[in-house]
């Protein structure tokens, strides 16, 4: 894909800043969304649990060709996947602030970049879910997995919409990845001792997917840990 546009959301940190970092090293032009600036890409400060972010990227954007929307970042309640965790004690604000960022901004931002999308001759969207949001592997933290439940469901819709109109859509579902907060989690006890997944075998995920003829796409993609230490 050298030399394309791709707009990754999330791009400060984590999936979306490892990822972001791969591109720009690879030479695609990065649009980094992100309410921080990032260390890589042309940085679009935005606010995803605000309409006023969502208007924000679709301005910057402008009529610019996007060969891929890169959906990598989100967010979670307080005390996410420990012990502290707690449904009762979860503000409403939490959960709407969750599933606005994981959710309905996905949906909102693929109705605005799809006239961009679908300038560019093998267009694709990718959406990073999470096995939390796969049937049968819910975790109690009720808004995420509400989320990202969903996002697979937006996905298939979006499946369904897009049919002969050239714009591949994937959802990759991982279990822990790399990231330095998960591996902060790891180290102070705030998760079990694992083996995560390394994030160069998620950047190989991504790659597949958007490496992909027009003659093809992968829909959904579960990447699961093998095992614990």
């Amino acid at each position: 894909m050298a030399g394309q546009r791709c707009i990754v959301f999330g791009a400060s940190r984590g999936i979306g800043g490892a990822y972001a970092a791969h591109l720009v090293a690879k030479g695609e032009e990065v649009l980094a969304v992100c309410r921080t600036e990032p260390p890589l890409g042309q940085w679009i400060q935005a606010d995803l649990s605000e309409p006023s972010g969502i208007a924000a990227v679709a301005e910057r954007v402008g009529e610019r060709p996007l060969d891929a929307i890169l959906f990598l970042g989100g967010i979670w309640e307080a005390g996410a996947f420990t012990d502290a965790y707690d449904f009762q004690a979860s503000p409403d604000a939490e959960t709407r602030a969750v599933l606005s960022v994981n959710l309905v901004a996905p949906i909102e931002l693929m109705k605005s970049l799809l006239p961009n999308l679908k300038k560019a001759g093998n267009p694709r969207a990718v959406f990073i879910g999470s096995l939390s949001g796969v049937e049968n592997a819910g975790t109690q933290e009720v808004a995420n997995t509400a989320s990202k439940f969903g996002l697979r469901g937006a996905a298939e819709a979006l499946r369904c919409l897009l049919m002969g109109q050239g714009v591949a859509v994937t959802v990759i579902n991982p279990g822990n990845v790399e990231t330095p907060e998960v591996m902060d989690d790891i180290a102070t006890g705030r998760f079990p001792p694992q083996l995560p997944i390394p994030m160069a075998d998620l950047i190989a995920a991504i790659d597949c997917a958007l490496a992909m003829s027009p003659a093809s796409e992968i829909r959904i993609l579960d990447i699961a840990q093998r095992g614990f230490e």
